[in-house]
């Protein structure tokens, strides 16, 4: 899969994005087949995965040191000091 164009971290993205892509296509088949009780159960499931994961995030930026403080202190820079990002970076 490594050709001149790719770099060996491209080959291991495009891998994980494959095997993301076959998860789904099978999470899919097999939601078709679960009972509406099932499906209710996988839902909340899928729900607690999702708010472990965003508590994490979380956790990992407060353990930022400072962070907090300085996003707070961002708050109070009147808009009159500040540019849009996008008028600095049209490109993202």
């Amino acid at each position: 899969m490594n050709t001149i164009n790719s770099s060996p971290l491209e080959d291991i993205d495009l891998s994980i994005e494959t095997s993301v892509t076959e998860l789904q296509r099978q999470l899919s088949e097999s939601l078709d087949r679960l009972s509406p009780e099932r499906l209710h159960v996988l839902a909340d499931f899928a729900a607690y995965l999702v708010d472990i994961e965003s508590e994490a995030a979380t956790q990992e930026l407060l353990a930022i040191p400072g962070l907090l403080e300085r996003v707070k202190q961002s708050k109070s820079i009147p808009k009159a000091h500040s540019k849009n990002w996008r008028e600095i970076r049209s490109d993202v």
